[in-house]
């Protein structure tokens, strides 16, 4: 078991109720990463919706995630919590479920979630991956020198955009990723990657400043993981912002395949304050 595996492991002790552990390895500043947080709620989500799905309809179609909504009201702590999940509405074929991560009786954050199983429609393509360097072709950079013990649990080859607070042109960033003791791609693992990478901000700034996360939403366009992918396979994060403006600012990310497929997509609001 990865330790990302091990440590977004959730525990079901009673309908809708599951215990969590927040480990310090996934941490961010003096709190946990965002995308972390997003993979524990997830996670919890995901668990219980196979749940009712098994027991309304046996086997049924899978409902694999499709949006995930995340608000953090306070910064958790290492160590026990729990995440109680409610199915708001439930369809043969489509789930809406909503969380609360809960440490020492106080909420911590809350979610929103659609499950909905694959159907027959009409489809398109017009996605584009960015012209970047491949894997092979980059230069990994050393995460056990990253300033966060998050980025250290990653593998990473910096393709798009300058150092950061190098004061570039654009707010936009991306890079090659995958865990360091490698895992399947996952809804979850999904959310964590689109999080981890440096804001894209943070390309345009000259100052010190960090970006806590208000609000993240990540999109799931097709089931995970995809066929023929593999727990060593890397993937493109990459992330950019139009402005930040009073203390504020909107990044969107993407998150792709080698071979040019899109495995999610994301947006968040975040602060983004000076340090010192």
């Amino acid at each position: 078991m990865s330790a990302f595996a091990s440590d977004t492991a959730a525990s079901r002790i009673a309908p809708g109720r599951y215990a969590v552990e927040l480990s310090d390895r996934w941490w961010v500043g003096r709190g946990p990463n965002g995308g972390y947080v997003a993979a524990l709620m997830l996670r919890a989500m995901s668990q219980e919706s196979e749940s009712a799905a098994v027991a309304t309809a046996g086997a049924g179609l899978p409902q694999p995630p499709r949006s995930l909504t995340v608000h953090f009201l306070n910064t958790p702590s290492v160590g026990v919590a729990e995440i109680e999940v409610t199915i708001e509405r439930q369809g043969r074929s489509t789930m809406f479920l909503s969380a609360r991560l809960i440490q020492e009786g106080e909420v911590q954050g809350k979610a929103m979630a659609v499950f909905s199983a694959d159907r027959q429609g009409p489809s398109f393509v017009h996605t584009e991956m960015p012209e970047v360097k491949l894997p092979e072709e980059g230069e990994e950079f050393d995460t056990s020198l990253a300033p966060v013990p998050v980025f250290a649990r990653y593998r990473a080859i910096p393709v798009l955009g300058g150092a950061p607070m190098s004061g570039g042109d654009r707010a936009e960033t991306a890079g090659w990723l995958k865990l360091a003791d490698e895992e399947s791609m996952s809804p979850e693992l999904a959310a964590a990657m689109l999080d981890v990478w440096y804001p894209a901000p943070f390309v345009a700034i000259t100052e010190p400043a960090v970006a806590p996360t208000l609000e993240y939403t990540v999109h799931f366009p097709r089931a995970l993981p995809i066929e023929g992918s593999g727990p060593s396979d890397w993937v493109l994060a990459r992330l950019k912002a139009d402005e930040a403006v009073e203390g504020h600012f909107t990044e969107d990310g993407e998150l792709w395949t080698t071979g040019g497929v899109l495995l999610a997509r994301c947006r968040q609001v975040a602060l983004l304050k000076s340090v010192g």
